[in-house]
């Protein structure tokens, strides 16, 4: 399966490297976020990593719900319980919950169907920065701090009208908002799946930007530049 590289499995736990971690964040998500870096001192395992775990553990329901509670670290014990309800908790070595799941409707297993949504939400996710997220930090004149950068996944959630496709699937922006408050912000971005032409699905995802400051074009910009020169070079 696509995840396979990405995670360890022993028995009924699952660890991720860090190298594991920030190579599907990289060459799956396009995401160069410093804070997946092995060397980071602030590393933590991408959230649609945990995320596309839990679709191949959970399979994909017609409503879920994912809420990123706690970072994982490098090669942390994880637990993803068998489901026995609708709200399941992922929890790490320590019995603390990471990543908190709820789920009702019609559930599905089918492996194109998992690959095919994992690959193409993740893709939309990673692009948030630069191309979603520089333009409203524009737009509200702050930014985070470009030399400690926080943009940390919070949640989502997504509704299918139907688990059945018969068209590449694709994920694509429907709205963008920041919700400044003092230092930190919500950011949401609203998104739509397709079947071929046909809206499919429909959701969102939050993040948020903590340490801001006022709004700098030449330094934000130099940032992008950079990030988007290691990205082109991966």
């Amino acid at each position: 399966m696509l995840l396979n590289p990405y995670y360890t499995q022993q028995n009924d736990t699952i660890t991720i490297s860090a190298e594991q971690a920030s190579h599907f964040a990289k060459k799956e998500c396009q995401d160069f976020n410093p804070i997946h870096d092995p060397d980071s001192k602030r590393f933590c395992v991408p959230g649609d990593l945990l995320f596309s775990l839990a679709l191949k553990e959970y399979g994909v329901s017609e409503s879920m719900s994912f809420t990123f509670t706690n970072m994982v670290g490098d090669s942390i014990p994880l637990n993803f319980p068998a489901a026995e309800g609708d709200n399941i908790v992922v929890t790490n070595g320590q019995g603390k919950s990471v990543l908190e799941i709820t789920k009702s409707g019609a559930t599905s297993y089918d492996l194109e169907l998992l690959e095919s949504l994992i690959k193409n939400y993740v893709v939309f996710s990673g692009q948030n920065f630069p191309t979603l997220l520089m333009p409203l930090m524009e737009k509200h004149q702050v930014m985070f701090n470009p030399a400690r950068p926080l943009v940390m996944y919070n949640s989502m959630n997504f509704e299918l009208d139907c688990l059945t496709f018969t068209n590449p699937l694709h994920v694509e922006l429907a709205e963008s908002k920041l919700e400044v408050e003092s230092k930190r912000a919500n950011e949401f971005l609203h998104f739509d799946i397709y079947d071929g032409d046909k809206v499919i699905g429909r959701g969102v995802k939050t993040v948020v930007v903590g340490g801001l400051k006022p709004y700098d074009h030449d330094s934000i910009t130099a940032f992008a530049e950079n990030y988007l020169a290691n990205r082109n070079a991966f």
